[in-house]
């Protein structure tokens, strides 16, 4: 089992989780963070840390979200580790919880 990044992500991107990550397993794209399914060690300390509430384990992923389990895989290959916070993106609070953002997510 792995966690995994879900939508709500998309236009937030906040980086507290990678501040508790013990491996550096978090991945970050222009507006959207993924979770390398090789490095995460299921340690479980990333998802409380999420404001958004987009970071789930595997097996406990919203059926909606499942196709999640595929681009954090996929988009963790192309992307660079990410060790440190960061600011969120600038309207983060405004995209938090809305649904239907993977047409906005920037690869």
């Amino acid at each position: 089992m792995t966690f995994v990044v879900t939508e709500n992500c998309i236009k937030c991107k906040f980086t507290d989780c990678v501040d508790v990550c013990p491996v550096d397993c978090f991945r970050e794209g222009p507006n959207f963070l993924v979770i390398d399914p090789d490095e995460c060690i299921d340690c479980t300390l990333c998802e409380p840390e999420c404001p958004a509430n987009a970071i789930f384990a595997e097996d406990e992923l919203p059926a909606e979200q499942e196709m999640f389990i595929q681009l954090n895989a996929e988009l963790s290959k192309q992307w660079p580790v990410i060790t440190e916070v960061k600011s969120p993106l600038p309207d983060a609070e405004e995209w938090n919880g809305k649904t239907g953002k993977i047409d906005l997510l920037e690869k």
